[in-house]
């Protein structure tokens, strides 16, 4: 089974009903079949609950949406050596360097981006929702 990581912009895009939220709503619904395996960076559950609360302002339903989506994805942790190895890699943006180097330690085939050319150096390839689809 193939294993993917779902960058932020992917969630944001299927929870807001953005642009390509149906692409992003085919995604989750192959991991939530277990067709696909995938994978969030810790600091992404982080980072979408400020987003969530924010917009919300409902800290029930934040924390409904983060469960499930935990329920859906297996959570990669962000440690030290993450952090380290990500000031070292090919990527520039440190953001998506952690990203990219946390789908190498955990074994992830694919990165699935809005924003692949942020990924343009990653050592996993990197695919919008529409290109890993058509796949």
């Amino acid at each position: 089974m193939k294993k993917i990581l779902i960058d932020l912009n992917i969630l944001l895009d299927f929870l807001n009903k953005r642009h390509y939220h149906e692409e992003a709503a085919s995604l989750i619904n192959l991991c939530t079949e277990k067709k696909l395996t995938g994978y969030l960076c810790a600091h992404e559950i982080t980072t979408l609950s400020y987003f969530l609360f924010k917009e919300q302002r409902d800290k029930n339903k934040v924390i409904h949406t983060l469960a499930l989506l935990m329920d859906i994805f297996a959570v990669i942790p962000v440690d030290e050596s993450i952090l380290r190895d990500s000031l070292i890699s090919p990527i520039t943006d440190y953001e998506d360097a952690v990203i990219e180097v946390s789908s190498i330690k955990a074994g992830v085939d694919y990165i699935i981006s809005r924003n692949i050319s942020d990924f343009r150096n990653s050592r996993i390839p990197a695919h919008t929702p529409e290109q890993f689809l058509l796949m």
